[in-house]
């Protein structure tokens, strides 16, 4: 979402290109990518405002999956050299 920011779109269309716009690209449209009733509502709850400062996004405090919060610090931990994490 930053590069996406860096190349000239608002915080905003970024945050709806890697989630709307992922969403419909992988046909689930209708299950995920926007918060509306009835869809699933896997969040992250952050400490900021990305639609400001898309930087924010990297500032996670906890991770919503299907109801149950987790500690972002522990999930990145858990996947240490097995994924790219900055």
């Amino acid at each position: 979402m930053e590069l996406l920011v860096e190349e000239g779109f608002t915080p905003i269309e970024a945050i709806s290109i890697a989630t709307l716009n992922g969403a419909k690209y992988l046909g689930r449209d209708a299950r995920i990518g926007t918060i509306v009733v009835g869809k699933q509502a896997d969040l992250v709850v952050l400490n900021g405002d990305p639609s400001r400062t898309i930087a924010d996004v990297r500032k996670v405090e906890t991770v919503f999956k299907q109801g149950v919060g987790f500690d972002p610090m522990k999930l990145i931990e858990s996947v240490r050299g097995q994924v790219g994490v900055w």
